[in-house]
């Protein structure tokens, strides 16, 4: 049994049964948990120490970064039997999906910053602070993780069971996982 697997065993009913039926988009949910936290410390990061007057700029930066770590999990976990491209024919699909996703993520930022003027010396720094948490990191990321969601299952990894399951390696198959 999969840790994914062990894990939703646990859930009470009825969650375990969506959870089950439901599965990619639990593991999906489940990566962009991940690399929400990933963008998250790196946007705020980069804003505060590097890039102090381009937020969107570092917007982007840690939007590719949570990206690449996006690709790497969501081809190897969340859609490990869909597929079925030449993978260099996949990277770019899902490349181009994160690329629209990076535009939808960083809008709501852009706006509130340069047409809300929700910036300093308009607004108090925690007012910035916030804004730019509320428009970048929950609007922008709700909307391309929408939008991901469809590219992914529509473009990117369109076929189910084009994979097949993955091999058991050696631990695994001895029941050690």
């Amino acid at each position: 049994m999969s840790l994914a697997e062990t894990v939703v065993s646990r859930f009470p009913e009825p969650i375990r049964s969506i959870a089950l039926k439901h599965r990619e988009l639990v593991k999906f949910a489940l990566v962009g948990g991940t690399c929400f936290v990933i963008d998250t410390v790196l946007f705020f990061g980069i804003k505060t120490v590097i890039l102090p007057n381009n937020p969107v700029t570092a917007k982007i930066i840690a939007t590719l970064v949570a990206t690449i770590v996006s690709y790497i999990l969501n081809r190897e976990w969340s859609f490990r039997t869909r597929g079925g491209r030449e993978r260099h024919h996949e990277a770019a699909l899902f490349f181009l999906v994160n690329g629209i996703g990076i535009v939808l993520n960083s809008v709501p930022l852009y706006v509130a910053r340069y047409l809300f003027h929700l910036q300093e010396p308009n607004v108090s720094r925690l007012a910035e602070e916030i804004s730019d948490f509320l428009s970048a990191q929950i609007v922008g990321t709700l909307i391309a993780m929408a939008f991901r969601w469809y590219g992914y299952k529509k473009w990117v990894f369109p076929e189910q069971n084009a994979r097949g399951p993955r091999p058991l390696n050696e631990e695994e198959a001895l029941g050690h996982s």
